[in-house]
């Protein structure tokens, strides 16, 4: 549904962009098969998501123009902690556990999502506690509840205009946490100028997990760790097949 979405604001000459925060890994241990085959149909649907954006600008004649990630990006979170002396102490033991012993060396860490939640235009934000898999979807198994919320004196229909409303003001808020900076173009998500800060952020952001020494990131906000070509293809991002140590 998003990216047909995006599909059909490309094809009328309209702004948009979608924003998707997802795990690094779901949960489990990222090499064991039942995890493996998640993150394998995560990479279809990321495939088939681009395609379809790609698509749509190939049939625009924007191709060219503007590349699937100006429209559609997916992210994950991740933090670095400071070395202390007490850390480093702890660095110097040898481990029997090689993540154990790789993240008391590189002090890097998954931030988990585990939050269902989505905010729209800046003027409707829904959360819940499904999550996308057969014992929440299927109907018979778990109980599952959600809400959406709007105000009615901040919408894009009754301002003619960008609503600022408590919604707005819920994802601001949520990006100055994650991004550790607020921006003007911020203010704007659709516009290409936002999409391009957010992630030139999250690329430096990955790159300062990933790098030997330890670097100050700016939030938490990552680039999920794939490459998109101009035509939709995905794959890993070079260097990177594996999560790091992991």
């Amino acid at each position: 549904e998003l990216a047909l979405k995006i599909a059909s604001k490309i094809s009328a000459n309209e702004r948009f962009c979608v924003y998707v925060v997802i795990p690094m890994w779901p949960e489990g241990v990222p090499s064991s098969s039942a995890v493996q085959e998640i993150l394998y149909w995560q990479g279809q649907t990321m495939a088939m998501m681009y395609k379809i954006v790609a698509q749509a600008l190939e049939k625009a004649g924007l191709s060219e123009v503007y590349h699937p990630q100006d429209y559609l990006n997916f992210y994950c979170l991740g933090k670095r902690e400071d070395l202390s002396p007490e850390s480093t102490a702890e660095t110097n033991q040898r481990s029997e556990n090689r993540a154990l012993g790789l993240a008391q060396k590189f002090r890097r860490f998954m931030i988990y999502v585990h939050a269902k939640g989505m905010i729209v235009d800046d003027e409707y934000v829904m959360m819940g506690s499904a999550n996308i898999n057969q014992r929440s979807l299927d109907g018979s198994r778990d109980t599952e509840i959600a809400m959406g919320a709007y105000q009615p004196n901040y919408t894009w229909a009754g301002k003619k205009s960008h609503p600022c409303g408590q919604v707005y003001g819920y994802r601001m808020s949520l990006w100055a946490e994650h991004l550790g900076i607020l921006k003007d173009s911020f203010r704007e998500p659709q516009s290409l100028e936002c999409v391009k800060n957010v992630n030139n952020i999250a690329k430096n952001n990955w790159e300062a997990f990933v790098a030997e020494e330890n670097k100050e990131m700016s939030g938490h906000l990552m680039q999920y760790p794939v490459q998109v070509s101009r035509g939709g293809k995905v794959s890993s991002l070079p260097g990177y097949e594996s999560f790091p140590d992991v």
